[in-house]
């Protein structure tokens, strides 16, 4: 259904059900030490998060469907990551168009039986004539490095919970909204076996940060209800069955002030606003778990968009390594 033929009720509840939650100001606890020693390891994961990018958009370069060698590099580079920080990972492959694509997979257990499973999922692959730094590879360092960092928790915090990291494959065209995007393939694998899932985030474009007034956008009707007009924050999005989901992940990111983050849930799993539905999160939404989308607001946001110019010297490093830092909180304060 396109925008000009919404009904004025329709646009009405729209408007009732949209969250604008600001992040709230520095809490009690968070002294000007705790902030020091915040800084210095956030600048420690900023620099890996651009190793990160170098590998992924200038050593391996554009990993579309044009490429499939380098989207068999793209793997081997996040299961050998996993590996080097001492997890399992696994691919699950499947066949494209007459080549093998994987997902890949690698899960920290807090504890042998635990009772919560989250999971933490990003696509390595570009679009055709792009680097993809932004799109995608951002969320793929995001995810590498909160796996990095949980993993070194390990033994010292005491956690009733498993966190799976999926780096998905193909969910950019011409396999986008096909049964081939390894989101979906997933997500059907998941419903079939009954995979406990207690909630999905999926990680879409985090690394592009903007301060001049005016730089943000956003689709019709939401530049009406007060959003911010710069892009210095985080959006999380989810659909109706989510909420719960989203306000628990809202809450931990409250947590830190450095990263200001905006929530949005939206009815219909989406449908009412098709370009919320424009990455993995979807396909999760479509098989009844629930999920959110964190993203920095793709092409409302970054002109480079799909271009060849989505290049990693755009990117905000430090953006990105306060992501990480809210994620860290989330999955150490989630209590199901």
């Amino acid at each position: 259904m396109g925008l000009s033929a919404m009904q004025p009720g329709l646009i009405l509840f729209l408007a009732l059900i949209l969250i604008i939650l600001p992040a709230d100001s520095i809490p009690a606890g968070d002294t000007a030490d705790d902030r020091r020693t915040t800084m210095a390891v956030n600048s420690k994961t900023a620099e890996r998060l651009r190793e990160h990018l170098q590998a992924l958009t200038v050593t391996i370069g554009e990993r579309s469907v044009r490429f499939p060698q380098n989207l068999k590099k793209t793997s081997q580079y996040i299961q050998s990551f996993y590996r080097e920080i001492g997890l399992v990972a696994h691919s699950e492959p499947y066949t494209y168009d007459g080549f093998t694509v994987t997902n890949v997979v690698a899960e920290i257990l807090f504890t042998p039986n635990p009772s919560h499973h989250l999971l933490l999922g990003a696509h390595y692959d570009s679009v055709s004539g792009s680097p993809g730094a932004d799109d995608n590879a951002s969320a793929v360092a995001v995810q590498l490095e909160t796996a990095r960092n949980l993993k070194a928790m390990l033994g010292r915090e005491k956690l009733d919970l498993a966190v799976k990291f999926v780096s998905f494959t193909l969910e950019e065209p011409p396999a986008y909204g096909t049964s081939s995007m390894g989101s979906r393939v997933y997500a059907a694998a998941a419903h079939k076996k009954k995979e406990k899932i207690d909630g999905m985030i999926c990680l879409e474009m985090v690394g592009y940060a903007c301060r001049e007034p005016g730089c943000q956008k956003y689709p019709f009707p939401l530049m009406f209800f007060g959003y911010p007009k710069e892009g210095n924050f985080i959006g999380i999005v989810g659909n109706v069955k989510s909420r719960g989901f989203s306000k628990t992940l809202f809450r931990a990111f409250k947590k830190n002030p450095r990263l200001p983050a905006v929530k949005l849930t939206l009815p219909f799993n989406g449908w009412i606003l098709p370009s919320v539905r424009l990455s993995d999160h979807a396909s999760f939404w479509d098989k009844g778990f629930k999920a959110v989308m964190v993203t920095d607001s793709a092409f409302y946001r970054n002109p480079h968009y799909h271009t060849p110019t989505d290049t990693m010297e755009k990117l905000d490093y430090g953006f990105m390594a306060e992501l990480v830092q809210s994620l860290l909180y989330f999955f150490l304060t989630y209590q199901g």
